[in-house]
């Protein structure tokens, strides 16, 4: 089932919707694949917003531990005149509990190899 991911500002929450119910959160882990859907052609107020399926990456309101486990590579940006992303899909996304959205990278820490090996 898709879900639909969303900034609520008069809430100042992130809204989780897809046909049957709707939840909010102040911040969402999506360590899933997402991709932006655009609405432009909408007659009043187009929206863009990010989309998954299936709700098994989504984690709301996740620890700050948790989100220590991924890198932040970049913002992930609605130009809401043009109505558009500026990137269009991937794989995991940090909803933060000041609007920003960023798009994540899992971390991996290096093997170390020593000299002598």
């Amino acid at each position: 089932m898709k879900f639909k991911i969303y900034r609520c500002n008069c809430r100042k929450t992130w809204s989780i919707q897809n046909r049957k119910s709707k939840v909010q959160a102040e911040t969402i882990l999506l360590n899933a694949t997402w991709s932006a859907e655009l609405k432009p052609k909408r007659r009043s107020d187009p929206k863009g917003f990010v989309t998954t399926d299936g709700d098994e990456g989504i984690i709301y309101n996740p620890d700050s531990e948790m989100v220590k486990q991924f890198i932040k590579v970049k913002k992930l940006l609605y130009d809401k005149k043009n109505v558009n992303f500026n990137v269009k899909q991937g794989d995991c996304l940090y909803f933060a509990k000041d609007g920003t959205c960023y798009i994540l990278k899992k971390y991996h820490k290096e093997s170390q190899i020593s000299e002598g090996d």
